[in-house]
């Protein structure tokens, strides 16, 4: 029977360009996708890499910062690897915060005021009567990005298998062995659970993630270039693609595993996205969704070794999966190969909740 040095359980981005480290490392990687691989939160993501200091938990801002530093990398890598474009925009964000950020924030710098007026910066945005501040953000397209690293791990050899949900992590002798799914069975040393949404349900132990809906449409704006930078609001935030694409979102629901949109939601989104701009009045709706982000009880991820030998667990992303995908990979492949990982990860460990027995 073929075995394999990791297994990684779930085929989203985190799962996906894991497996690429893992196999830079030499490492012999099956991914295992309960459905079609990249087509859960990484598919409905927005895909802006806001490593705010507004908005980013403090124990969280060193993931950040770092990982938004290896974006650029991450993504050549990822276009020579596959011969596919992915869309990294680099012109900025526009943001409108709270009132209660703007002054005495830690982080606040007078130098991430507008650097223009407003209304040179995005002609197109209403005045909005309230104070806006531009960050040196990027963002990226997560389908195309997602697609990519699929593509790329099925180039350097990584084994995916998809629409079969795995059940158990298997062990014997108190130390893992692989996985079982609702098929067959898989034999591996490692594991790592990069399941998502899902990733609390695996026996023999229940992490505390869970699924925390989000809601979204895309429009096709009148003409291409009508907004250049994302613009975020506490109401509403638009993400701009180079196709001429516009994304409106996003809700944040505690509605289960249910992934149906709502009409209602989906017009006050919209409506909330004209307010801003108000040539969006005229957009086409291509399209809307509702994708399922891991949360956990304190809002960070849960990244590291687990009590159990050979079981190691990266998901509880919540907000900034996409985001926190090139350092999550990097350090995952670290501390699964042995190596320090570069940063302290102990604010991120699987050992601050108290697991459940299945």
């Amino acid at each position: 029977m073929k075995t394999w040095d990791a297994i990684i359980v779930g085929g989203g981005i985190i799962g996906l360009s894991l497996s690429l480290a893992l196999r830079k490392r030499a490492l012999r990687v099956l991914v295992v996708e309960r459905g079609e691989p990249g087509r859960e939160a990484s598919y409905a993501a927005a895909g802006m890499l806001a490593d705010c200091t507004f908005e980013t938990p403090a124990a969280l801002q060193p993931l950040a910062t770092a990982s938004a530093q290896m974006y650029p990398e991450f993504v050549h890598e990822l276009e020579d690897e596959s011969g596919m474009r992915v869309d990294l925009r680099s012109e900025g964000t526009i943001l409108f915060p709270p009132a209660e950020h703007v002054h005495d924030r830690p982080g606040f710098r007078a130098a991430d005021l507008l650097p223009a007026p407003l209304a040179e910066l995005e002609p197109a945005l209403a005045d909005p009567g309230r104070p806006a501040l531009y960050l040196r953000e990027r963002s990226v397209d997560p389908r195309a990005l997602v697609s990519a690293a699929l593509k790329a791990a099925k180039h350097r050899g990584v084994d995916t298998s998809s629409a079969d949900a795995v059940t158990t992590i298997d062990l014997a002798d108190g130390h893992v062995i692989g996985v079982s799914t609702e098929r067959t069975s898989f034999l591996a040393p490692m594991v790592i659970n990069c399941a998502g949404a899902w990733s609390g349900q695996l026996p023999p132990y229940r992490f505390p993630a869970r699924p925390v809906k989000g809601q979204m449409l895309a429009v096709a704006a009148p003409r291409r270039n009508l907004l250049r930078h994302v613009v975020r609001a506490p109401e509403v935030y638009l993400v701009p693609r180079s196709d001429g694409r516009v994304l409106i979102g996003s809700t944040l629901e505690e509605a289960g595993y249910d992934k149906r949109t709502d009409a209602d939601t989906i017009h006050r989104l919209h409506r909330a996205a004209v307010c801003l701009v108000p040539e969006l009045s005229e957009a086409r709706i291509l399209e809307d969704w509702a994708g399922l982000r891991p949360g956990t009880p304190d809002d960070l991820p849960i990244l590291g070794a687990t009590a159990i030998p050979g079981y190691y667990v990266a998901t509880g992303h919540f907000r900034d999966g996409i985001l926190l995908t090139p350092v999550t990979a990097h350090l995952m492949a670290q501390i699964v190969t042995g190596a320090e990982a570069e940063y302290d990860l102990a604010a991120f460990s699987p050992a601050r909740f108290v697991v459940k027995a299945a």
